[in-house]
C-alpha cells in the first residue's frame, strides 16, 4: 500500500496597493502644505485684523480641508466629488453631452466619425513580421499609437490547478516585460460577452450538410439551428497596447510609417509571448475587424447585418468615419447610444485579502440580463526606475502614518507589512504594473418606458451581485459615461493624458 500524496494547498494571490501619498492624518501633500498655509493665514489675521477675521479665516481653512479629509466608501473626497458635478453641470449647459452625426448632424463632411477623446483618431493598417496585417490606431491629441490583438482564451474548465497557476506566473510575467518595452506607455485587456446569433452556425451546417444524408439526421439538424443558438453567447478578448510617438532619442514625432516599420518586428514577439499564459492563439485585428468591433459596440443592431455579410463572404467596407452613433446622449449615470443603453462602472477598490485566481470568472461569464458587456483592465506598466522609487516612496509614507500614532490601527499596521513585502519583492526583481478596470453594461430594446429605466435597474443589480462575486467594489462613472465607455472599448484611450492637471498634482491630493 503506498501512502496518499499529501493535498496541495490552493494558491492565493493579493497584496495589491493602493499608492498613497506623504502628510498628516488622511491628508496629502498638498492637503499638508493648505493646512501649513491656512494656520499662517489665522495667524496672520488675528494680528492684523482681531479675532473676527482670524475665525473667518478658519472656518474658511476647516471648509476646505473637509472638503479634502472626508471620503466615501469608493475614496473619493468631497472635492472630487464638487469637480465631477460642476464638470457635468458646464458639459451639459454648454450641450457637450449631445453628440448628432451624419448628413443631418455636425461632424465634418457628414461622417458617423466617433465622438469624444477618439474623434481624432486616425486609422490605418500595415503588414508584421509574420505578414498578417494589423490596425494601426494613431491620438494624435496625446501622442500615442495604439495595436489590438485579438485572443481566443482557452477557460479553465477541465483544466488542473496546477496548469492555471502556470497560466496565472506567465501571464504576470508578460505584464512586467511591458516596463521593458521600448515605447510602451500602457495595455488593456478587454474581455466582451455578446449574444451568438447563430449565423456563423448556420453557415457551417448549409455549406457541409449531405444532400443524401438520412431525413431524421437532416431534421435533427435543423432543429438544432433552430434551438441551440437561443440564450448562446460569444466571449472574445482584446488586448490592446499603446506606445508613444516620440522618437528614441530625438523630439520629433514619428508618423504612422515609422510607427509601422518599428512594430512590424516588435509584434511576433509580443505575441509569442502570450502563448503560454492561456491566451490560446493570438493575432492582430485588422483594420476591418477594428471597424465592426466599434461600429457593433455603438449600434450593437448591425451585428446581425455584419455577421451576414461576413457568411456571405462579402465585404461590408467599413471605413474608420463610418463606425460612430449617428445619435448619442450622455447622462449623468447612463449613455445613450443609436439603439441601446449603456452604464460603464469603475473599480474604485480592488479585493482585499488573498483570492483565488478564478475571483473574476462570474464578472467575465455572460449574464442573462445584460445583452452585452465588456470588462477592461487598464494597466500602466512601470519602468524599474520609477518602480523603485514608487515603492520606496510608499513604504516611507505606511512607516510615517504607523509611527505617527501611539496607538496604530491594524489596518494601519498591515498597510506597512504589506508596503514593505512590496518593496522587497520590487527589490528582487519583481516588476510593479499600476491597474485598473472598467464594466461595461449595454441593453438593447428598451422599450419599458422613455427612458428605459426597468432595463436599466435590472442591469445595475446585475452588475452590483457579479462585483459581490469578485470582491471589488465598483462605482458608476457619474457625469462622464460618454468618455468610460470609449475608454472600455480596445482603442488604447488613456484619459488621464487628456486631463489638464498635471499627473504629479493629481497625486498628491
Amino acid at each position: 500500500m503506498t501512502a496518499a500524496d499529501p493535498p496541495v494547498a490552493a494558491r492565493t494571490y493579493g497584496n495589491w496597493r493602493r499608492p498613497g501619498t506623504p502628510g498628516l492624518g488622511g491628508l496629502g501633500t498638498l492637503g499638508t502644505a493648505l493646512l501649513l498655509a491656512g494656520l499662517i493665514a489665522v495667524i496672520a489675521a488675528l494680528a492684523l485684523a482681531g479675532l473676527l477675521a482670524a475665525l473667518g479665516v478658519a472656518a474658511v481653512l476647516g471648509g476646505l480641508l473637509a472638503l479634502l479629509v472626508v471620503r466615501d466608501r469608493h475614496h473619493r473626497t468631497g472635492l472630487q466629488r464638487l469637480t465631477a458635478r460642476l464638470g457635468w453641470f458646464r458639459a451639459r449647459r454648454g450641450g457637450a453631452v449631445l453628440y448628432r452625426s451624419g448628413p443631418l448632424g455636425r461632424t465634418p463632411d457628414g461622417t458617423f466619425a466617433l465622438p469624444g477623446l477618439a474623434a481624432a483618431s486616425e486609422l490605418s493598417e500595415w503588414p508584421d513580421g509574420a505578414g498578417r496585417p494589423f490596425a494601426l490606431l494613431v491620438h494624435p491629441a496625446t501622442r500615442h499609437a495604439t495595436v489590438v490583438l485579438r485572443a481566443e482564451p482557452e477557460g479553465a474548465s477541465l483544466v488542473d490547478s496546477e496548469q492555471v497557476d502556470v497560466w496565472v506566473a506567465r501571464w504576470g510575467a508578460w505584464l512586467a516585460s511591458l516596463g521593458r518595452e521600448p515605447g510602451l506607455v500602457a495595455a488593456s485587456v478587454t474581455v466582451e460577452s455578446a449574444p451568438d446569433l447563430g449565423i456563423g452556425l448556420r453557415r457551417e451546417v448549409r455549406e457541409h450538410l449531405d444532400l443524401r444524408a438520412p431525413a431524421a439526421a437532416a431534421a435533427m439538424l435543423h432543429e438544432v439551428l433552430e434551438t441551440y443558438p437561443a440564450g448562446t453567447a460569444v466571449v472574445t478578448a482584446y488586448l490592446a497596447l499603446t506606445f508613444s510617438t516620440a522618437g528614441r532619442g530625438a523630439t520629433r514625432r514619428r508618423g504612422a510609417r515609422d510607427l509601422a516599420a518599428d512594430l512590424r518586428g516588435r509584434l511576433p514577439g509580443l505575441v509569442s509571448g502570450l502563448a503560454a499564459t492561456g491566451a490560446a492563439a493570438v493575432r492582430p485585428l485588422s483594420a476591418r475587424e477594428l471597424c465592426e468591433v466599434v461600429r457593433v459596440a455603438y449600434d450593437p443592431d448591425a451585428a446581425a447585418a455584419l455577421e451576414e455579410a461576413a457568411a456571405a463572404g462579402e465585404d461590408p467596407r467599413l471605413r474608420w468615419s463610418d463606425v460612430g452613433p449617428s445619435a448619442a446622449q450622455a447622462g449623468w449615470g447612463c449613455y445613450r447610444h443609436d439603439g441601446a443603453l449603456s452604464i460603464t462602472w469603475s473599480m474604485s477598490e480592488a479585493p482585499r485579502g488573498e483570492v483565488f485566481s478564478s475571483v473574476l470568472s462570474d464578472l467575465l461569464a455572460p449574464h442573462p440580463e445584460i445583452d452585452r458587456k465588456r470588462v477592461t483592465l487598464l494597466y500602466r506598466p512601470l519602468d524599474a526606475a520609477r518602480a523603485a522609487r514608487l515603492v520606496e516612496q510608499d513604504k516611507r509614507t505606511a512607516d510615517f502614518r504607523a509611527a505617527g500614532s501611539s496607538r496604530p490601527t491594524s489596518r494601519v499596521l498591515l498597510d506597512q507589512r504589506a508596503a514593505a513585502l512590496t518593496a522587497e519583492e520590487e527589490a528582487r526583481g519583481a516588476g510593479l504594473v499600476g491597474f485598473a478596470m472598467l464594466v461595461t453594461a449595454t441593453v438593447t430594446g428598451t422599450d419599458d418606458d422613455e427612458d428605459g429605466r426597468t432595463a436599466l435597474d435590472a442591469v445595475r443589480s446585475a452588475v452590483e451581485d457579479l462585483a459581490a462575486t469578485a470582491r471589488v467594489l465598483l462605482r458608476p462613472v457619474y457625469g462622464s459615461q460618454d468618455t468610460a465607455f470609449a475608454t472600455a472599448l480596445p482603442l488604447g484611450l488613456i484619459p488621464s493624458a487628456h486631463a489638464r492637471l498635471p499627473r504629479e498634482f493629481r497625486e498628491a491630493w
